[in-house]
């Protein structure tokens, strides 16, 4: 299997690790009304519900461009460093919004949407 398409298994996975520090950092967590319990979040944990969403919102994005590119390219070294870098964009990002850093947070968002245009670019060279 490709080393890219792991990236997406990455990929898919961050939104629950995201949410994970929401939840479990939190008091009072109800599974029984659990976007009632998200609209209440404050501070870090609303910054870790807002990652996981935005996670969920990357991922149907860079899942098409890491499938097109591997089927165009035949699975190139290009096709695997972006897929790596895009996934090294979206942790940093992850860390940032966590950490309240919201420029870098813009900038590391940025960087992982131009990996996208450069898989989508990769499979359209066909190479």
């Amino acid at each position: 299997m490709a080393f890219s398409f792991w990236m997406l298994l990455v990929a898919g996975l961050l939104p629950y690790a995201t949410v994970g520090f929401a939840k479990f950092s939190a008091r009072g967590y109800d599974n029984n009304h659990p976007r009632q319990w998200a609209a209440g979040l404050q501070g870090f944990q609303a910054r870790a519900y807002a990652a996981h969403q935005n996670h969920f919102e990357f991922f149907p994005f860079f899942a098409a461009a890491v499938i097109i590119a591997e089927m165009r390219s035949g699975g190139n070294a290009t096709v695997n460093l972006l897929a790596i870098a895009a996934i090294a964009a979206r942790i940093a990002y992850t860390a940032c919004y966590l950490t309240d850093r919201a420029t870098l947070r813009s900038l590391c968002w940025i960087v992982g949407i131009l990996c996208i245009i450069g898989l989508f670019g990769t499979a359209a060279a066909g190479k």
